[in-house]
Parts: structure tokens; sequence; C-alpha cells
């Protein structure tokens, strides 16, 4: 069977599997396995999608995106709309109503005054809070009663429905994280690694980078949820042993973003134990230039910081033709067959925000050659890399050890020595790469190489906070503990400017035009994101875990309180 049939089958499959609830926790234990393990349960201080994920099963926001990325309300009596009156007709304001009887797991009431702490826990500088994009142009949090909260914006904003929606930006409990606010926000390991939650699930053991044992929250709304007492959820290995330990084992339950080329995911499936289950969303592998200098030559304060601009990333020409030299086709290819596509654009989706950008898809390695020619890097001793004024185009680039990536490194490696680029390849374990400890030299936001590669994508279907990422001031940096969304230190105001904009536009189909402008200033312009493939979301389930929807929208795992077994 081809993977693209055994792809579409599992979603419907999934998609018809009945209910077949009885009470809280009659169907044992889920076995969860993400190869790239969570190393905290705070999404505020992490922007690792496998850390975001872990924590959803614990702590919620107001509302979600379902698999279609419809909102729906979650700890929300309804999503506030103009219609309805929760948004003002001027569009600066947002009124949440939160549903009455909802419950910490600890027993003790949630109100509005979590969700302000939530806001000013985010908000406050010195926290370097990894989401503060979903709180871009609030300028007020407030609780009308105990539960009514006002979220008030400094200008018209069509699209409020940043803070307390999706699986990035979920209610923190006041009572735990108040002394856990702005430079504090790290050192609380009890409440990042055991927060106190909503959901379906609670965390009784913790052990970074490693498994999490979780057990069914006895406080959860709905007495009959969840279905499972308990949640084993195993991190790290490879996506090779994940996609095993479900479509051919039988071991687990569930197995997280198989990324593996398209042959080995149809044989592992061809076991029968499990199927895979795919869709596509907004999630693209990319290519992150960094804009400052990651020389372990500079001070610690000044390396890959705004202070120290890159030797040779900080020239366009140089940006753009690494970005030539690559064959994205084949790299879908050889990386991901039908659950792939090759892009320019950063935001690949929905059709109203994506760029009709498709000046990369046509790798041109003597064109390449040209334009560093010049700009002025030539092969000047002969040893086949360029140079210009004593800088030599040798870089370091780095991603998360994964066979897919490692198979793109060398492919791109090669591409670049092709046209006089030095590349020297580096994989760090993704639990590390993912990490967001502000004390590790190898995570993703320090950047210290000088380009990396990993995917991302962003909640719902509207592209704003996701681009609003990218504004000047929001790099990881010392005084943000190296939290921040700007990965590759990018500073534009015109950039900037149009964000502005976009904030205040209603009108969808002007949305639409501003967010492509945005995308190509980045991707097209600058070049100092580089996209390379639109990647379908391909995740695992077994023949006998029933309710799973795949949700590239919000978390993965953002319905596993309606999970349950197939009686076989």
């Amino acid at each position: 069977m081809k993977l693209k049939s055994l792809l579409l089958g599992a979603v419907a499959a999934s998609a018809m599997a009945p209910a077949a609830m009885a009470e809280r926790g009659a169907d044992g234990q889920v076995n969860i396995i993400y190869w790239q393990a969570p190393s905290i349960m705070n999404p505020y201080l992490s922007g690792g999608t496998k850390d975001i994920e872990a924590a959803s099963l614990v702590i919620e926001p107001l509302g979600r995106y379902d698999p279609t990325g419809a909102l729906v309300p979650y700890l929300a009596e309804e999503i506030p709309t103009v219609e309805n009156g929760g948004v003002a007709a001027d569009l600066t304001s947002i009124t949440w109503k939160i549903k009455e009887g909802m419950k910490w797991s600890d027993g003790s009431a949630l109100t509005a005054a979590d969700v302000v702490f939530t806001a000013e826990y985010c908000m406050s500088p010195e926290g370097g809070c990894a989401q503060r994009a979903k709180f871009d142009g609030v300028t007020s949090v407030e609780a009308l009663d105990d539960l009514t909260v006002k979220v008030t914006f400094g200008q018209p904003t069509p699209n409020p429905y940043g803070p307390f929606m999706g699986g990035q930006s979920p209610i923190i409990q006041k009572a735990q994280f108040e002394n856990c606010v702005g430079a504090a926000a790290s050192s609380c390991t009890d409440q990042n690694f055991y927060p106190i939650g909503t959901g379906p699930f609670v965390v009784t053991d913790f052990r970074p980078n490693d498994v999490i044992s979780l057990e069914a929250n006895q406080n959860y709304r709905d007495p009959a949820k969840p279905a499972f007492a308990t949640v084993n959820f195993k991190g790290g290995g490879d996506a090779t042993a994940s996609g095993r330990a479900v479509l051919e084992t039988g071991e687990y339950d569930y197995a997280w973003n198989l990324q593996l080329a398209p042959d080995v995911l149809a044989q592992m499936a061809a076991a029968g134990k499990g199927e895979p289950i795919a869709a596509f969303g907004t999630l693209v592998e990319r290519i992150e230039m960094n804009l400052t200098n990651p020389s372990p030559d500079l001070p610690e304060g000044e390396r890959s910081t705004v202070a120290a601009p890159h030797p040779f990333l900080s020239e366009e020409p140089v940006r753009r033709a690494l970005s030539m030299a690559i064959d994205r086709e084949l790299l879908v290819e050889v990386g991901y067959g039908q659950a792939g596509r090759a892009t320019c654009n950063l935001v690949p989706a929905p059709a109203l925000y994506a760029s009709d950008n498709t000046d990369c898809l046509t790798q041109d390695i003597e064109g390449a050659k040209a334009l560093l020619e010049g700009a002025g890097w030539t092969d000047t001793d002969g040893d086949g890399i360029r140079d210009k004024d004593g800088v030599k185009l040798s870089l370091l680039y780095q991603t998360s050890t994964n066979a897919v990536r490692q198979d793109f490194q060398a492919l791109i490696k090669q591409w670049w020595s092709e046209i006089g680029v030095e590349t020297e390849l580096r994989n760090i374990d993704a639990s590390v790469f993912f990490g967001g400890d502000p004390g590790s030299p190898d995570t993703f936001q320090k950047f210290y190489a000088d380009v990396e590669m990993y995917a991302n994508n962003f909640d719902g279907t509207d592209p704003q906070s996701y681009l609003s990422m990218y504004r000047c001031g929001n790099e990881p940096k010392p005084s943000s503990q190296w939290q921040g969304e700007n990965i590759n230190r990018f500073c534009s105001e015109e950039y900037d400017a149009l964000l502005d904009e976009l904030a205040r536009t209603g009108e969808l189909e002007k949305r639409g035009e501003i967010a492509k402008k945005l995308n190509d200033m980045l991707t097209k312009e600058t070049m100092t994101i580089v996209p390379l493939v639109d990647r379908g979301r391909v995740s695992a389930r077994a023949m006998t875990l029933g309710g799973v929807q795949l949700n590239t929208w919000d978390s993965e795992l953002w319905n596993a309180a309606d999970w349950y077994r197939i009686k076989e």
C-alpha cells in the first residue's frame, strides 16, 4: 500500500472511531512517545513544540483551535465575538467569561485573577516569556469580576485571539507561580516541572529529557474523563524508534512527529499494529540565518547578540546565494514524499495569507556563484573556499539529531561546497536543542552557530502573532534569559510598521495582502529565513487507541481527555 493511501486511510479511521467512554480511569494506561523529549512543563519558558504539547495535557487556555482551525471554547463559556458582545465594536478589547465551576487540580477555583496573573507573568520584561508575541499590543488585562476578564489593546485589533488561545498561551495558577515573575521565572523548578492545571492529567513525576508520569485529574470538569488513569510519556530516542514502537511492536499508543522517509514509514505501517495519521497545516522546515556573530572569541554578553553583526551573513547576497544553491524538490523527495511540499514561504497556509512566492523553487548553482562573485567573494588562495577582506565563507550549520535532518544537512553541505562555501555540520539532541535552558550553549534560541534548521508553525489560522515574532527587540538575549522568538535577530523599522498596520486592519483581503508582504520581507527580499519544506504533520496511533484527532492548528494532544481504549 502506498504511503498516501495509508495516511488517508488512517485519517478516516481515526475520525470514524466510535466514542466509548465509561468512567474516569477505566482504560488503564496510555503510552505516548515523543522522540524530542520535553525538558519543561511551562510553555512560557520554551518555544519548543514538544514542551508546549506535553504541557497541554495539564494546563489549558480559555479557547483552542479544532482540527479545522475553528475557535472552540475550553475554559471559557464561549468564544467572544463582535456579534455576541465579547469583542468591542471598535475592536480595542475582548472580554472572556470563564465557565462556572472550573477547578484547578488542587481543588481550588479557577478565577479571573489567574488569567490576569498569566498575562502579567508573560508580559514581564525580565521573564523572557517565549510566547510574548501573543500579547503584542495589549495595554491591560483586568478582572471585571471573579469570572470575567477584559483584555484591552492600544489600538483596534481585528484578531484579538492572541492571549489565552491555543496551546501556546494557557492559564497558569497565580497561587503557584506568584513568586516566579520576571527574572525568577526560570529558577522555579517545582512550578515549571509540576504545574497545577485544569487539564485532564496531573504530573506525578517529571524527569527532564526523559520520562513524564501523569495521572488523571480527579477535579477535571467532566466526571467521565479522562478514560485513562495514567499516562506514560516517554521522551528521547529518534523518530525511527518512535515509529516502530507504535506501528511495529505496539509498545506505545501514540508517536509524535514521525519525520521519516516515506518508504520507511510505509514499511513500518505494514506490520499492522498501528497506522500513520497526517494533515497539512503551517509547519515549515526552514534554515534560519544568524544575523549576529556567534564566534566564541566574543565576550559572553556579545556573542550572538545585536551588539555584534555577523561577519558575512549580514550581507544579503551571501544569504541569497545560499538559498539559490538548494534543490528543495529533491529535499522533499528524499525526506517526506507525499507528506511534504517544496516552499519559499514562512506562512504556507491558509491560502488567504500564503504568498505566491516561488522564486526559490528552482535550484541555481551558477547564479549563486555569480552573485557571490559580484559581491566580492572570490577564492583568492585557491582552496575552494571564497573569501573577502580576510574573512572566509566558512560556516557552522546546526540542527537537531534526526535522520531526515542529517540527510538534509549532507545534501545542503554538498550544494554549498559547489558555490565555494565551507560547511561544518553539527547535530544536537532535540531535547537539548529545543529545551530553552538559559545555561546551555546548545539551544536553538542561543544560536551559537551561523545557520540552523528546524520546523515551526503557529496556533490557529491567523499569522499575526507568528509574524510578530520577528519584531525588533524580540530576539533572545542575556537580559531575557535567552528567551525570545526572533531567532535570527532580524530588525526592520519597515517590517515593524507593517506589523502595526496588520494589527489595525480588519478587512480580510487587506490582512492577507499585508501578511504576504511581511512573509516576503523575511523570505524573499532579505532572505533572513530560508524556507525549505511545507511539512505535513505525520504521527501514528495504535489500532486500539480511539478518539485521536490530529490537529495541525493547536497541540496534537489538544483532546487527550477524549482518548480511549478500543476494546478488541
